[in-house]
């Protein structure tokens, strides 16, 4: 089979938060717009659908944020459980987790400063915490001490 990665999609409440938060928060940038219609309703299982789609890069990595304008999200925009059948999270190395996470949360994400965990690594330390977007979707920060 060949097959190649192509992007991962994550549902957002509010599309212009959510450029704001993985753009200037965690650098990604915009590479792409597309507005959907009904076209994609059968492919999306999702009647009356219209949405703004935004492709956003990192690294070589595409994340393409959905803002449906109709017929609206579902959900409460809770943190997903971390053994929940699924994704769990989106991972980011860092050189500075303290100040990527106080940028997160200027930018409406919030900080699960419970999860703060740092490992001696030999003259070093690594360095982890999760986070959320506005929306709930985990995100590790991580340092690995250079």
């Amino acid at each position: 089979m060949n097959a190649s990665f192509s992007h991962l999609g994550i549902c957002v409440s509010d599309l212009d938060a959510s450029l704001r938060f993985y753009c200037d928060g965690l650098g990604f940038t915009q590479a792409g717009a597309h507005d959907v219609g009904e076209e994609f309703a059968a492919l999306m299982e999702v009647e009356g659908v219209r949405l703004r789609s935004r492709m956003i890069v990192k690294d070589g990595v595409t994340v393409e944020l959905l803002g449906f304008d109709a017929p609206g999200v579902t959900g409460d925009g809770s943190r997903r459980p971390m053994n929940r059948l699924g994704l769990t999270h989106l991972s980011l190395r860092v050189e500075d987790v303290a100040a990527t996470a106080a940028a997160i949360e200027a930018l409406g994400g919030t900080v699960v400063t419970g999860t703060r965990t740092t490992i001696p690594f030999g003259e070093s330390s690594l360095d982890f915490v999760y986070c959320t977007d506005p929306d709930g979707v985990r995100i590790e920060l991580m340092d690995l001490g250079g």
